[in-house]
């Protein structure tokens, strides 16, 4: 499994309700993305720092959604520039089904 994080400085910073209501327009764009487990959208404490977290099955299929169109639907919709950081994740705990999961058993 693959985590990518993106992140981008907010040019001002924004309330919890602003960003849900932002991250609740553009959550449909990622429903049925090939290869895309789950994303959690994230906001720092102090409102100025915006991105999300996802869990890509691939590497590939991470690669295919971090296009320059993507990098150019940020920089509109928030005003900055995003970046993204690739993690490999071997192992997952699960205290939800009481699993501890390597990555070979979540493929």
């Amino acid at each position: 499994m693959i985590i990518a994080i993106t992140t981008f400085r907010l040019p001002k910073p924004i309330t919890r309700s602003e960003a849900r209501d932002i991250f609740l327009s553009t959550a449909p764009t990622y429903q049925g993305v090939t290869g895309l487990a789950r994303k959690h959208y994230v906001l720092s404490q102090d409102g100025s720092t915006a991105g999300g977290i996802y869990l890509w099955n691939s590497q590939a299929e991470a690669d295919a959604m971090y296009t320059d169109s993507w990098k150019t639907f940020v920089r509109e919709k928030y005003g900055t520039e995003p970046s993204v950081t690739y993690l490999d994740s071997p192992v997952v705990v699960d205290n939800i089904t009481q699993q501890i999961l390597s990555d070979d058993q979540l493929a």
